[in-house]
C-alpha cells in the first residue's frame, strides 16, 4: 500500500528532496490530539509577549494583502510534497502591523487546541511564510489546519502550526510542545534535524 503512495525519489531533484525524504502526491495527515474544527468567523489571532498587544479577526486578515505562492514541503516523518499552492497573508505583510518590543528574537506560535512551537524571528518573517487559508485553490481543510495555518515551508512541517491563534514574541528561544518532546529546536530538512540530539 506505501509504494502506491510514496515514492523514493531517484535524486535529490536539483536540491528540491532533503536527505531521507520520500515523494508523495498525497497530504497525510498527521496531528497530535482531535482536529479543531471551527468556522472562519472564528478565527482569531492575538498577538502578544514583546509586543503591542493586537488581534485581528478573519475580517481584519482578509483584509490585508492576499498572496498565492507555490512551494515544497517536508513532514519530519519522511515525506515529501512537491508544488504545492498556498495563498493568506504573507508574515512580512503582518509584520508592517505589528510593533515588536525591544528584545524580541523568537515568536511562540499558539494553536486552538493548546499545541505550541517555537521559531526564530529570523525564520518566521522570511518573505515566503504565510498565514494561509487556501490550498490549491480551495478553503483549508480542517485536517490540514484550516481555516488558517502558518506555513513555513523552508523547516520540517510541524514548524507550521495548525489552527493558529496567536503569536507569541519573545526575548529567548523556548521549546513547543513537540520540542519538550525530542524533536529540534528549528528543523531544517536539509539538515535533517528531526530530533533533538541531531
Amino acid at each position: 500500500m506505501l509504494g502506491k503512495f510514496f515514492k523514493k525519489p531517484d535524486d535529490d531533484m536539483g536540491g528540491r528532496v532533503p536527505p531521507g525524504q520520500t515523494l508523495t502526491t498525497r497530504f497525510p495527515v498527521l496531528t497530535y490530539g482531535p482536529t479543531q474544527r471551527y468556522a472562519p468567523q472564528d478565527v482569531v489571532v492575538r498577538i502578544s509577549g514583546l509586543a503591542e498587544e493586537k488581534t485581528f479577526t478573519w475580517e481584519d486578515l482578509l483584509a490585508l494583502p492576499q498572496t498565492t505562492l507555490t512551494y515544497d514541503i517536508h513532514c519530519v516523518t519522511h515525506w515529501s510534497k512537491l508544488g504545492t499552492t498556498w495563498t493568506g497573508v504573507r508574515v512580512v505583510d503582518l509584520m508592517e502591523h505589528l510593533r515588536l518590543l525591544p528584545g524580541a528574537t523568537h515568536v511562540m506560535q499558539h494553536s486552538v487546541g493548546g499545541y505550541t512551537t517555537n521559531l526564530s524571528l529570523e525564520d518566521f518573517t522570511r518573505p515566503e511564510n504565510l498565514l494561509a487559508h487556501t490550498f490549491d485553490g480551495e478553503p483549508l481543510d480542517a485536517e490540514h489546519g484550516g481555516p488558517l495555518r502558518l506555513v513555513v515551508p523552508h523547516l520540517y512541517f510541524w514548524k507550521s502550526a495548525k489552527w493558529l491563534n496567536g503569536l507569541e514574541f519573545m526575548a529567548a528561544d523556548q521549546p513547543g510542545f513537540w520540542e519538550r518532546n525530542g524533536y529540534h529546536m528549528r528543523g531544517d530538512p536539509f539538515k535533517e534535524e528531526r530530533y533533538d540530539d541531531d
